[in-house]
């Protein structure tokens, strides 16, 4: 009896063994790929704070164009990119630094709306060729954003998803913050679509 007691304790234990393995192995790669994501998600954002100075340099040329608006894409422009350099490796572990990210990016979007908005006062700058290729890049850009976001958010599920089933979940905490679930890009109230670019 106590033979037959030990053997089922060793495969008991061995059962566990090998889904612990395959639980902390599927949350690794998972953990990957919404690393990956990210890494995606913030090369098109820096791609945008990349266009911003050009946009604000041809802007600049038209005669008496609004400097406070000026002034603001400029400011927002600089938070975002100091919050980008600033935020920890760990990001996406904390959900506070996450959350400041996007409120950055969301203020130099709302900032850039204004800008574009303001431009249709200025006839003669809308025309310029420079700023023909600006309107068609920063539209490819804001497209890019929102399809890297989307796969992001897409990445965070199947890792959230993964770490909350079962046996997963009762592994995950063994762990403590390295598989902490993923945050989501949340839409801004009022903002579902993408700054419109109109020239």
């Amino acid at each position: 009896m106590g033979k037959w007691v030990g053997v089922a304790l060793v495969a008991l234990v061995a059962v566990l063994a090998v889904a612990g393995i395959g639980s902390y192995n599927s949350l690794v790669g998972l953990d990957q790929a919404v690393k990956a994501q990210w890494g995606q998600v913030e090369n098109v954002y820096q791609r945008r704070l990349d266009l911003v100075p050009n946009l604000v340099a041809t802007v600049k040329g038209a005669a008496n164009f609004e400097q406070e608006t000026l002034t603001r894409v400029t400011e927002a422009r600089a938070k975002a990119s100091q919050v980008t350099t600033t935020a920890s490796k760990d990001i996406l572990e904390d959900p506070a630094a996450f959350q400041q990210f996007q409120q950055a990016q969301q203020n130099l979007s709302s900032a850039l709306s204004r800008l574009l908005v303001t431009v249709e006062r200025y006839p003669e700058l809308k025309a310029t060729q420079n700023f023909s290729a600006l309107q068609a890049q920063l539209e490819g850009t804001e497209n890019r954003i929102s399809v890297e976001r989307m796969r992001f958010n897409e990445a965070a599920q199947a890792f959230n998803t993964r770490r909350g089933s079962f046996p997963t979940v009762l592994f995950a905490g063994f762990f403590g913050g390295r598989f902490a679930e993923k945050p989501y890009f949340q839409a801004q109230q009022g903002a579902s679509e993408a700054p419109k670019v109109q020239f």
